[in-house]
């Protein structure tokens, strides 16, 4: 077992690549599973600004933590969600989704991938 004491979204400080740079992440266990079989778990923040549009390379499920104001995912059929607490979301590998908040959102996620 490894235990993560007081894992907090707060800590979701890596900027990903958007256009507003306000779209953040952190990975905070990696299984020791091998290449190509390894799971990954962490926290994503979305905050107020440009949205981001993220391409999937991995199957990725996501748990809405928190929202203050509005945060909505479009994917690429035209789907559009208005995330809220305890909603859960799967995005299965090639997936395209655009994140929008209009002041906070935070997620859990956990996915098929090595840390980054």
């Amino acid at each position: 077992m490894q235990y993560h004491p007081k894992a907090e979204g707060k800590q979701a400080d890596i900027p990903l690549p958007s256009p507003g740079n306000n779209a953040f992440m952190r990975d905070i266990f990696t299984s020791d599973a091998p290449e190509g079989k390894k799971i990954t778990a962490g926290f994503y923040r979305q905050e107020a600004g440009e949205e981001l549009e993220f391409v999937y390379e991995f199957d990725e499920m996501k748990i809405i933590i928190e929202v203050e104001g509005e945060l909505t995912l479009t994917d690429e059929t035209g789907l559009v969600v208005s995330a809220k607490p305890g909603d859960v979301f799967y995005f299965p590998k090639g997936s395209k989704v655009v994140f929008k908040s209009t002041g906070y959102g935070l997620g859990f996620f956990t996915g098929l991938r090595d840390a980054l």
